[in-house]
């Protein structure tokens, strides 16, 4: 199951909520093999790819590190005979033909490749132009949880290359500063990441704020899209907005997480029965949580009873994509 923990406002507790749920369905914390639970260890994706910080509370060891980004043309003067056509192609604008001049510009291509195959004369092939790395590890709980002092000194070469039993496969994407484009790597790392059968998987991918296209991205082909929310004004302005993109045009399952309960007023809950949007999961407003945060430690560590209410949003989650069939 690929769950996409999501919010249309920035600051809701998304990431708090998409790490704890992934701690909390660990092999080593939550699920067994006598569990109803998936017995392998989940998947975690930062797809935030802007701005990822989820590695700060997982403390992940990276093992693998790639380049990615997006094919761009790059045009042979020798046969071209700037007839135009690859500028009448592209529809992104990301190619000019001035005079007997041929301008690319790398921020506006998409990589689609058209103005490749439509050149009359060969005179244009791909290279790739990089715009992030996508780095992959595996985030053990019981490294999470070491001492502060334990957790400044540096990995030791047997912790590299060690066995786990438990823990969370992890991985984010990095998009390097001044690139515009977060689509193709969000796309890619998916493509590294995910596991091809989810049957007895969870992925969780923790994905940017907002509604953009790298939302959009994130939310492709998951099963489910658990939505964070705080109950104020604003929080339930950004809720109906991710709704619309992620039931009404997506056409996705989805439920809310209320975060920081008790503040605000009662609007969200209002929208959520009037829109037949389930609430799966309330987490009050408590300054432990906020403190912890603060320090990147996991919620789950300084509030172990939470496990069993984050255990609980997963089979809540299972249950509303059985019943949508």
């Amino acid at each position: 199951m690929i769950i996409t923990v999501a919010s249309g406002k920035g600051g809701t507790g998304k990431t708090t909520v998409a790490i704890n749920l992934a701690l909390a369905m660990a092999p080593d914390h939550g699920a067994t093999k006598d569990s109803p639970l998936p017995s392998s260890h989940p998947v975690f994706l930062d797809c935030d790819v802007e701005e990822p910080n989820a590695a700060l509370f997982l403390k992940p060891i990276i093992t693998q590190q790639d380049e990615v980004g997006i094919l761009i043309p790059e045009v042979d003067f020798d046969k071209c005979t700037a007839c135009g056509r690859c500028a009448e192609v592209c529809a992104y604008h990301a190619i000019a033909v001035i005079g007997q001049n041929v301008l690319v510009f790398p921020a506006l291509c998409h990589g689609c490749g058209s103005c490749t195959l439509n050149c009359p004369e060969g005179a244009i092939h791909e290279v790739l132009h990089v715009t992030g790395v996508i780095e992959q590890g595996r985030a053990d709980h019981q490294r999470i949880e070491r001492r502060e002092d334990e957790s400044r000194l540096p990995a030791q070469p047997d912790q590299l290359n060690r066995p786990t039993t438990g823990g969370i496969a992890f991985g984010h994407g990095i998009l390097n500063v001044g690139e515009p484009m977060a689509v193709p790597i969000i796309r890619q790392l998916k493509q590294q990441a995910i596991p091809k059968d989810t049957v007895d998987r969870v992925v969780i991918l923790d994905a940017s704020p907002g509604t953009a296209c790298p939302v959009v991205e994130t939310m492709r082909e998951a099963d489910f899209v658990l939505l964070v929310t705080e109950p104020t004004p604003f929080g339930l302005h950004d809720l109906r907005l991710t709704v619309e993109v992620a039931r009404d045009e997506l056409g996705l399952p989805v439920g809310v997480v209320i975060n920081r309960d008790g503040i605000g007023d009662r609007g969200v809950e209002v929208y959520c029965a009037a829109e037949n949007v389930p609430i799966l999961m309330r987490i009050p407003f408590d300054r432990r949580i906020a403190e912890a945060y603060s320090e990147g430690v996991p919620l789950l560590e300084v509030l172990p009873e939470y496990r069993e209410r984050f255990l609980s949003l997963y089979e809540r989650i299972v249950a509303a994509v059985a019943e949508r069939g």
